[in-house]
């Protein structure tokens, strides 16, 4: 079993390429830069075959995760650090901050770092920095 802890350099190396190349085919197959915030919300928004490949990388992303966790014991013991309620409130927090910053960190992080983006510079800045103030507050202010 690997730790969340662990420095794993291959194991994210090979995830981060998979992210990369699901990047890829999103753009090659549909045209579309992958962010999540944004498939989401169109997947509520939109009609048609907008939404059918949109629930179709959605549906994907959860079968990813439950294919890992079924075919390894590396997620065994991971769980949740928090309680429900905080989670929900978290979620519903990212959920307006991504569509206050027209992304997040998948669109701009991944797909808007690679181009070079200035917006999404910006903005992954700022997420990190949010990100670490979060966790300072969390760990030593309450």
């Amino acid at each position: 079993m690997v730790a969340a802890t662990e420095f794993t350099p291959v194991i994210s190396l090979l995830g981060g390429m998979m992210i990369g190349a699901s990047a890829l085919l999103l753009m090659w197959s549909v045209g579309r830069i992958a962010g999540i915030s944004g498939i989401v919300a169109g997947a509520l928004t939109s009609g048609g075959a907008e939404r059918s490949w949109r629930l179709a990388f959605i549906v994907g992303l959860f079968a990813g995760g439950v294919l890992a966790a079924s075919t390894s014991d590396a997620l065994e013991g991971v769980g949740p650090a928090a309680s429900w309620p905080w989670l929900v409130v978290a979620g519903l927090v990212v959920g307006f901050g991504t569509r206050l910053g027209s992304g997040c960190t998948s669109g701009h992080g991944i797909c808007g770092l690679s181009r070079f983006s200035k917006r999404s510079i910006w903005a992954t800045i700022t997420f990190m920095a949010s990100g670490f103030a979060t966790v300072f507050v969390l760990r030593h202010l309450i």
